[in-house]
């Protein structure tokens, strides 16, 4: 949506397929019993320059609401408090030397600024050199697990420094104290709002737009075109961006170099299956609680009414309960009553109060394709932006080598793109243009 709209302000005629019947990707929202949110969790932070800077442009930055959360952990069976500092020196299951190593880790790695040697260090390594073997197994490892599975053994160490780079832009300047955000009627509401602008600027947008291929075939159109094969048959454009996972690119374009499929399809993602549940009353009031016990089903605990005012909900609480996966894991495949049972029965061994008649609503996502594995020198393994098919090119969130999967990194790499796309495509128009002479402006399609 970024690149569309930055390309039409550059007076490109762009054209935006999007698969599903709404926009947003793993950002848009759903109809969760009578409550429409977010499908998936998602917050934004004071330091979100680029994702502000889109809710600025559309007049929604000045209506963000900031809240200071509370932060919960669920280890040996037990839920705590880790809110503060007091409380952090006060957590039990760690001893003093251990909590001092921890945070001194955090500290040591908000300093880093030369991300890349990071790259070539094993994240457990890592960790365990800086906060040691006891602190490793009894927090990190847990918490690792729980966000990569066993494919923490091939992440590097530049993960959690992005991680922890990121949580200490959250903190206010002095007090530490983090500040979320969020939008009165969620991501919905500005992805509505952004839908009605690239429209303003002329942008066709085609929802339930099935994208078969993406090719330069004179057999089918001109042959200078880039032609773009959907579900209602060929269309011809003058250049096309594919936004599609990594996962995706070799089926959407067959005539690639092997090269470029190959270095395309090396790269591993991580999945999620997420629980989103409306419940009659809060369960521990953490927006986000940590789990390092392996027996819950489920990789945490978003208690989204922690941060958002419950009136967004009718007086309801919203709960999300994350499940990291990769892309394989026979989980994807459990119906949903029994991914439903299965996180019913871990909120019953955490939350003593719980109660099943408390559920008023609960849907199930599944995505394969998340986030990219940040492995060992993955800077220098990624695919061009450009390929070998001319006018083609792919951006898409695997590209972000030096941050989180967020929407403001996923946004920053948006900007970046167009901005070279754009002055790639510079093609000046003639003096004394009129409609006749849009036809000396590149098309562009956007899948």
């Amino acid at each position: 949506m970024t690149l569309a709209l930055r390309l039409a302000e550059a007076g490109h005629q762009v054209t935006l397929f999007e698969r599903s019947d709404r926009l947003g990707g793993l950002a848009d929202a759903w109809e969760l019993g009578p409550v429409t949110w977010d499908r998936h969790y998602h917050v934004t932070l004071l330091s979100d320059q680029f994702t502000r800077q889109i809710l600025r442009e559309l007049d929604l930055d000045d209506e963000m609401q900031w809240v200071e959360t509370k932060t919960g952990f669920y280890t040996d069976g037990k839920l705590y408090s880790m809110s503060s500092s007091l409380e952090f020196l006060l957590f039990p299951p760690l001893s003093l030397i251990s909590k001092f190593r921890l945070g001194w880790t955090i500290f040591y790695g908000s300093k880093i600024r030369d991300w890349k040697k990071l790259e070539q260090i094993p994240v457990a390594d890592w960790l365990q050199r800086w906060s040691g073997k006891k602190t490793f197994e009894k927090m990190w490892l847990p918490l690792l697990r729980s966000k990569l599975g066993e494919n923490y053994q091939k992440t590097s160490a530049a993960f959690i420094w992005a991680t922890i780079a990121r949580l200490y832009a959250a903190r206010r300047t002095g007090l530490k104290k983090e500040l979320f955000g969020y939008l009165p009627g969620g991501y919905g509401r500005m992805l509505k709002s952004f839908h009605e602008r690239l429209e303003q600027r002329g942008v066709q947008v085609r929802l339930h737009a099935q994208v078969k291929t993406v090719d330069r075939d004179p057999a089918t159109g001109t042959p200078s075109a880039v032609v773009v094969d959907t579900a209602t048959g060929p269309q011809e454009f003058d250049r096309v961006i594919l936004t599609v996972p990594s996962s995706l690119v070799s089926r959407l374009c067959p005539n690639l170099s092997e090269t470029e499929k190959q270095s395309h399809e090396q790269i591993e993602y991580q999945g999620i299956v997420c629980g989103s549940l409306l419940l009659k009353r809060p369960l521990a009031n953490y927006y986000v609680t940590n789990i390092t016990d392996g027996h819950v089903p489920f990789t945490g605990v978003i208690e989204m009414t922690a941060l958002v005012d419950p009136k967004e909900f009718g007086g309801q609480t919203l709960v999300y309960l994350p499940r990291y996966l990769p892309a394989d894991d026979p989980a994807y495949e459990l119906s949903d009553e029994e991914t439903k049972e299965q996180f019913l029965v871990g909120l019953e061994s955490m939350y003593p109060n719980f109660d099943r008649e408390d559920v008023l609503a609960f849907r199930i996502s599944r995505v394969r394709s998340v986030m990219a594995l940040s492995t060992l020198g993955y800077s220098t393994k990624l695919p061009s932006q450009t390929t070998s098919i001319h006018g083609v090119d792919i951006v898409n969130s695997a590209q972000i080598v030096n941050g989180t999967l967020n929407v403001n990194e996923t946004v920053r790499l948006a900007e970046e793109a167009a901005s070279r796309l754009i002055q790639s495509m510079a093609c000046p128009i003639p003096t004394g243009s009129n409609d006749n002479d849009q036809a000396l402006r590149e098309r562009i399609a956007r899948s």
